[in-house]
């Protein structure tokens, strides 16, 4: 709880602007927490209603990729959906993003 405290007080660009879309149940009535613990992992966001945990990845999760599908399959043996986003796209590409989040956490509630 400490570190997803420390996380929440240093975000990236990427994870400040998706928050400010989902923060406050902006996102179709959704409430959605912030640096979530799921699994013994820290999710970048997360739904519980709809059980959708989502992660933002940087350019250092390109050499992480076993690492990621091991941190996945764990947070989904936990009856969670991941959805992954590249920070580039949240930054050039939000309402995409946002659409595949609504889209996602509608098919599950």
């Amino acid at each position: 709880r400490l570190r997803a405290r420390k996380l929440r007080n240093t975000p990236t660009d990427a994870e400040r602007h998706l928050w400010h879309q989902l923060r406050k149940r902006n996102l179709d009535g959704l409430k959605f927490r912030r640096q979530h613990p799921i699994a013994g992992y820290i999710a970048d966001f997360a739904c519980i209603e709809a059980r959708v945990a989502i992660e933002l990845d940087g350019g250092q999760h390109a050499d992480a990729v076993r690492y990621d599908e091991h941190r996945t399959r764990r947070i989904e043996a936990k009856g969670y959906r991941v959805l992954r986003f590249w920070n580039h796209d949240v930054m050039t590409s939000r309402e995409a993003v946002l659409e595949r989040i609504l889209r996602v956490c509608n098919e599950r509630r």
